[in-house]
């Protein structure tokens, strides 16, 4: 989760907004994201703008269509299978080279990642979806897992794939009664400290399977309407 200094310009400025906008459901997948209209909103140029949507396109939180323009992208059920399925090929293995290249720095760094994740509420307005608290601190321990791994390559790719992750969760949100995802993360932080590498990637790709089953289940109930708050 990015955090925009109070020095930062226009662009700069529109881009954060316009970002967190998408993020936060303000515009359906596959809704038009049209320059002028949001030029206007945010009173920049639609230079500025067209900035932001092509930088927007390279985190893939936009996609560029012939003859469409920009449009958020899809974030169905298909969407998080592949998803799903890149994270759980990338993510474990780094786990285990972060396990075994990480030093005691590392270990401080993931043990306080999950101290302020347990300690971050998951919901603030609503019960359906998360807070933005929670949403930075949930990146924050998982990218910390993973940091140690010294592959500033595999780093990239996890965030674009965690960009991803967090577009079609926002869409395909639902609570699992029965999970108890602040045990699944004790347990990676458990296994990565006491250098169980193998147990470790085991545990986090069970854990990336399990988000991925709950938010493809049948049954799911349908994402809610979002809103511009």
């Amino acid at each position: 989760m990015r955090e925009r200094g109070d020095d930062a310009g226009p662009s700069a400025r529109a881009y954060e907004a316009l970002r967190a906008e998408v993020l936060r459901g303000r515009f359906r997948p596959g809704q038009a994201l049209k320059p002028q209209e949001i030029a206007n909103e945010q009173v920049v140029s639609l230079a500025v703008i067209r900035e932001c949507l092509l930088r927007l396109v390279g985190e893939g939180l936009a996609e560029r269509l012939p003859n469409r323009g920009f449009v958020v992208p899809a974030a169905g059920d298909a969407r998080w299978q592949v998803i799903a399925e890149a994270r759980a090929a990338v993510e474990p293995t780094m786990l285990r080279m972060a396990i075994g290249r990480g030093d005691l720095e590392w270990e401080t760094r993931v043990r306080a990642a999950h101290h302020r994740l347990a300690g971050t509420p998951p919901y603030e307005h609503d019960d359906v979806h998360y807070s933005d608290a929670w949403a930075a601190a949930h990146h924050e321990f998982h990218r910390a897992l993973l940091e140690a791994c010294g592959n500033d390559v595999l780093l990239d790719v996890f965030e674009r794939m965690w960009t991803a992750s967090e577009l079609s969760r926002r869409w395909s949100a639902a609570k699992t009664p029965t999970r108890d995802a602040d045990a699944e993360h004790l347990r990676l932080e458990q296994l990565a400290l006491s250098r169980q590498g193998d147990a470790a990637a085991a545990a986090l790709a069970e854990h990336l399977g399990t988000t991925a089953a709950a938010l493809t289940s049948p049954g799911r109930p349908t994402p809610p309407h979002p809103t511009t708050t």
